[in-house]
């Protein structure tokens, strides 16, 4: 494990810097790191009005970089919107669903069969092409059997999991989730990496702190152009936090984390400050999907002024804090309004390292080059469009929204006191069951009303205008959607991970149960 003392890391600098700081010209293309937060909320940090003002690192990352308040994720579930990201396609499009349930998410726990599939092309194999180092810190999420690994797919290292760090589990039953050391496993979590239910108590947001810093000393030491997928888990339930953290929030054991969180952030920028590479680093910080209200109030975050939360395609469970950041390049203290979405930072990031997009599929992803460089576009009109599942619940075009189907969680799983809008019932708009709109969609002015309580009349002029101005947009893009194979339909508890690779070594492989394939079953 490549871990170091932060009076390593101190001496280190030390010597990089001196060496460094006078011979290393601005070099093209530049790094690139894009930090993917987990379940964090827009509503999270200081900059968009969280009261307690507890992340001054982000803040100030805002204040020397580009704020973008209407920032979104391509699905309001991790493994989807992580796949998103990586390939630059909606998961309708590159296999991240599922069709085992109308409308249904679906996500990669231990017993999935499947990953991101091989006919995908990700982010960290076009990089390559100008000589890219790649590394993934944190959580993967896209697949656990060895074919779906990061090092499978374009990274060139990896230290993380491939699930979320749900646990502890029986060895016998359900194996504990693996952390892996590029292609081999250190250990498991609340056994070699200790979570501790009780107290919250966790060292993992600072060990991947260490192995972000010390990839980027080693890139820059070696002169070679990087690109850093810092991924990590700390405010997904069941939230932790170092021993430095906790109880400093007044948010509690959440607020620890995005605590914590904040003070990586403000580490990673100073590092690269350190060794005069700001003006060559594009950094782009958001979240997975909107934060996690069924968790809440100690577990999960805030969506700010937005309806509902994860699992929804309300404005709560898909629009994500977000920031940009590159000193000489984006104008300080900026903000921009532009429709957004993460899948633009797949075709955002070849632009800028100069490569050219795949020719050979559809890409939903954007280049934002124009908009963060503060160039002429004409952007501003691209639709956002709102999944669950396999079905298109709604779209936004300009500052208005409108709901083909809408849907919460079942009657039953509310009665059980799972709640995916706590305090925010909208009557005919937060459904308990699925409800088709399609002859008549829902529509909202976001402007006007950003928590979607207020649907436009349909008897008005506006709604009509609306109307007309967002059906040809939404039939043209279904004649043109062609669904991939789903991923995430089938479930067999002999993929769990019981021997990964490397549990020989550490005595640490289980026996696996016989293969018994089932249909996933997605309840929400």
């Amino acid at each position: 494990m490549r871990l170091m003392s932060a009076v390593t890391f101190t001496l280190l600098s030390a010597v990089i810097c001196c060496s460094l700081t006078e011979k290393l010209p601005n070099a093209s293309p530049p790094n690139i790191i894009i930090m993917l937060m987990d379940d964090m909320g827009w509503g999270d940090l200081g900059v968009f009005g969280q009261p307690s003002k507890e992340t001054p690192n982000l803040d100030a990352m805002a204040a020397q970089g580009m704020l973008l308040p209407n920032f979104y994720t391509a699905n309001p579930l991790c493994s989807p919107s992580r796949a998103a990201l990586l390939t630059g396609r909606l998961p309708v499009r590159n296999g991240f669903y599922t069709t085992n349930g109308h409308a249904k998410n679906a996500y990669t726990p231990q017993e999935i069969v499947g990953g991101i599939s091989k006919d995908e092309i990700l982010l960290p194999q076009m990089l390559k092409k100008k000589g890219y180092v790649s590394k993934i810190v944190g959580k993967w999420h896209l697949g656990h059997r060895p074919q779906y690994l990061p090092l499978k797919n374009g990274f060139d290292e990896w230290f993380g999991a491939p699930n979320c760090h749900f646990g502890p589990y029986n060895g016998s039953i359900r194996p504990n989730i693996p952390v892996y050391n590029n292609s081999e496993m250190l250990g498991r979590y609340y056994e070699e990496f200790t979570i501790n239910r009780k107290t919250g108590e966790s060292n993992l947001t600072q060990i991947y702190l260490m192995e972000g810093l010390d990839f980027i000393l080693r890139q820059t030491k070696d002169r070679r152009p990087f690109f850093l997928y810092w991924a990590p888990d700390a405010t997904h339930a069941p939230v932790y936090a170092s021993k430095r953290f906790l109880g400093k929030s007044q948010r509690g054991r959440y607020g620890d984390a995005v605590m914590e969180l904040d003070y990586s952030v403000g580490q990673i920028l100073s590092w690269l400050r350190t060794f005069s590479i700001e003006n060559n680093t594009f950094v782009f910080f958001t979240s997975d999907n909107g934060a996690a209200l069924m968790s809440g109030p100690k577990g999960g975050g805030s969506n700010g002024p937005f309806l509902c939360g994860k699992q929804t395609t309300f404005e709560g469970g898909m629009r994500e804090p977000a920031i940009a950041w590159w000193p000489g390049h984006i104008k300080e203290g900026s903000v921009n309004f532009q429709l957004a979405n993460v899948m633009d930072l797949f075709t955002t990031s070849l632009a800028l390292a100069g490569i050219n997009p795949p020719d050979d599929r559809i890409l939903d992803g954007l280049d934002l080059t124009p908009v963060l460089l503060n160039r002429p576009h004409t952007l501003q009109s691209r639709p956002i469009f709102y999944y669950r599942g396999n079905e298109l619940m709604a779209v936004r075009l300009g500052q208005y929204k409108a709901h083909y189907w809408t849907w919460t969680n079942s009657w039953e799983e509310l009665k059980n006191g799972i709640n995916f809008c706590p305090g925010q019932e909208v009557p005919d708009v937060t459904t308990h069951e699925q409800k088709e709109h399609t002859q008549q969609p829902i529509i909202f002015h976001l402007g006007q009303d950003p928590g979607e309580k207020f649907p436009i009349s349909v008897l008005t002029k506006e709604y009509q205008n609306v109307l007309s101005m967002i059906s040809p947009v939404v039939e043209q893009y279904k004649k043109t959607m062609v669904p991939g194979i789903p991923q995430l339909n089938m479930c067999d508890m002999a993929v769990m991970n019981w021997a990964p690779a490397g549990c020989e070594k550490l005595g640490k492989c289980l026996k696996a149960p016989k293969s018994e394939p089932w249909k996933c079953d997605w309840p929400h």
